[in-house]
């Protein structure tokens, strides 16, 4: 029997990551990350529950990586502190991999690098056949996969352009002649499943771009994702026709173009400068390649929009280019204030709501998906890496196209599928939740905490401080301090007031028993504060015995 368990990543865009279960061996294909939402306060990152293959690690085989970006490899460092397992990955998903172990201080590894092209290898009970696919980061391939049941196909990402930036497309042939053995089943990008037609090329982004750049006067800064090389290379080849050099900014972009130069995917040996180089040229010729597309607090775009970096600023008459889509989720927020920031200090901005057409998706749309269907023809769809929404339009795309609807699956995180005999029921939900990262914190955070942030930072904080005696009476009146609540200099005619009224409601002579003490001024601070503020601020009593 094989169980398939999507464990996450079929409800978000982001945190990829699917168990196969075969003869009592796993295999995991993809471990990324995801972001976090806006009521997720202070919260780094969101990586995938790793407790069922914590729980069965001794099954676990290895772990398969079909590309580069973040939301399928960022959360491997994590899962590597809890298993020791081989990694599988192409040659540009390996160099990235070893980059990010090196951050996070992961020592003990195994990477086996494959052919995208050609290659085959086993994992535990599974033989693992790569094809290459296009997406935005090269190297990207979907997988056909024989397990003890038969054949499947797992395509995360892909479109069917044969002519990206990197002349590398989609290998139609190979998934062909791999789809000639039956295919029980077919899981695969849903992201696109709501637009009609093809995903346009991206070669055109080039011609958009360069006529851009044609009217710059000074500098001119770009972003795109960090992982994008081919976009960096179409940003390079600009550079040069405009006769200007290239600087990168933001150590994520400098050592993702560093390995992919390393392995050729991307050609600048003449036209790259450094920082130090740049201030001897004029502002006409130079062209900044800046990390942080998404406007991340704290990336190097972020840090320019605010006047925050060390090293690099923009001045009047500068341009920057977004050639990103605010597209993983909670990002448009923050992208739209670094774009306001630039505009404010007098930067010709070229961003997403303008339509200029420097972003294509890299994921497919409806007949790229049909193309799919076709090629591989299975037995069963399962639509992965989107949202509800993406899936339902998967299905509908499915349907609207001859095929049954009860051959159409669509899990939540933590459901399964098990396949006996070629027919597919699905199990019983494996109980997920999401994993919150914060610091060197992982899995420490959850609802109470979060809920205790928003009201911090929606409300504020008071502190009242009682004293009392070794015979518990209270001595001298409350003390109360705020943050984020009222200024105090305007405030303190309130909150001294409350000190005054707190005494009376506390009833001050006697002994006080500590629980009723700091109960009796929760409560009353609450009543009080809200009936004369409208506010609702967290409220700490602290008893001190002096």
């Amino acid at each position: 029997m094989l169980k398939f368990i999507a464990l996450s990543g079929t409800t978000s865009v982001t945190e990829n990551l699917y168990v196969y279960e075969a003869d009592n061996q796993m295999m995991i294909v993809d471990c990324g990350v995801g972001f976090p939402d806006l009521e997720m306060h202070g919260v780094d990152l969101v990586i995938p529950d790793f407790s069922y293959i914590i729980k069965n690690k001794e099954k676990l085989k290895g772990i398969v990586v079909s590309q580069g970006h973040e939301d399928h490899i960022g959360a491997i460092p994590f899962l590597l502190k809890e298993v020791n397992v081989p990694i599988w990955a192409a040659p540009l998903v390996t160099e990235f991999l070893k980059d990010k172990f090196e951050d996070y201080g992961v020592r003990d590894f195994t990477i086996n690098t494959f052919n995208v092209d050609n290659d085959e290898f086993k994992v535990g009970p599974f033989t693992v056949y790569p094809f290459r696919v296009t997406h935005s980061v090269p190297d990207t391939c979907g997988f056909a996969i024989d397990t003890p049941d038969g054949r499947i196909f797992h395509v995360p990402e892909h479109k069917m352009d044969q002519n990206p930036v990197d002349g590398k497309g989609f290998d139609t042939e190979r998934a062909k002649k791999l789809s000639e053995k039956e295919v029980l089943f077919l899981a695969s990008d849903c992201l696109g499943s709501n637009k009609p037609g093809y995903s346009p090329n991206e070669r055109s982004i080039e011609d958009k771009m360069l006529e851009i750049a044609k009217t710059a006067k000074n500098r001119i800064f770009a972003t795109a994702i960090s992982s994008n090389i081919g976009r960096f290379q179409q940003m390079i080849r600009v550079a040069k026709n405009t006769n200007r050099k290239v600087i990168f900014v933001g150590r994520s972009v400098q050592k993702k173009a560093e390995m992919a130069n390393k392995l050729g995917y991307l050609d600048y040996e003449d036209c790259v400068i450094g920082l130090g180089e740049a201030k001897k040229l004029s502002k006409s010729n130079l062209f900044y390649i800046v990390a942080g597309c998404y406007g991340q607090a704290g990336s190097s775009v972020y840090r320019i929009a605010t006047d925050a970096h060390e090293k690099v600023w923009v001045e009047e008459g500068d341009m920057m280019i977004f050639s990103a889509d605010p597209a993983p989720p909670y990002t448009k927020e923050s992208e739209d204030f670094v774009v306001d920031e630039l505009i404010d200090r007098g930067v010709d901005v070229h961003y997403y709501d303008l339509n200029e057409g420097l972003y294509v998706s890299g994921h497919g749309c409806q007949n790229d998906i049909l193309e799919l269907f076709k090629i591989t023809n299975p037995k069963y769809f399962i639509p992965i890496g989107g949202t509800i929404r993406f899936m339902n339009a998967y299905k509908k795309l499915a349907v609207a196209n001859g095929i049954e609807e009860n051959r159409v699956m669509l899990l939540k995180p933590g459901d399964n599928i098990s396949l006996n005999n070629g027919q597919a029921t699905k199990g019983q939900r494996i109980a997920t939740k999401e994993i919150l990262v914060h610091g060197l914190g992982v899995g420490d955070i959850g609802k109470v905490v979060l809920g205790d942030r928003a009201v911090l930072g929606n409300e504020g904080v008071v502190v009242v401080v009682i004293k009392v005696d070794s015979g518990g009476r209270m001595v001298g009146n409350p003390q109360i301090k705020s943050r984020g609540f009222v200024f105090e200099k305007l405030g303190s005619g309130l909150l001294r007031d409350a000190e005054k009224r707190l005494v009376r409601q506390i009833g001050k002579p006697g002994k006080l028993n500590q629980k009723t003490i700091e109960q009796t001024s929760l409560d009353y601070l609450e009543n009080f504060l809200f009936q004369k503020i409208g506010r609702r601020p967290m409220i700490l009593p602290v008893i001190v015995e002096v």
